[in-house]
């Protein structure tokens, strides 16, 4: 699995990651977590807003930060 977080490293981005960290921690699924700060990648996924949650190239969160438990669901899909 990889997850991409789309931001531009401010602090929702950041906490996002953490998140996402945490979430695949609690889960114990292998998964590898990008950060992606270069804006031309960021607008390759048509999103507007950051941060991002792409898993497995597929956007499943947009300009909000998703709870672990969130998150967790979205990787178990």
């Amino acid at each position: 699995m990889i997850i991409k977080i789309l931001g531009t490293g401010c602090s929702k981005c950041n906490k996002l990651e953490e998140n996402t960290k945490l979430a695949v921690g609690e889960l114990g699924v292998n998964a590898s977590i990008e950060k992606v700060t270069d804006f031309k990648e960021i607008m390759k996924y048509g999103v507007m807003q950051t941060p991002t949650l792409v898993v497995d190239e597929k956007v499943k969160a947009i300009g909000k930060i998703p709870s672990i438990e969130e998150i967790k669901k979205i990787l178990t899909k």
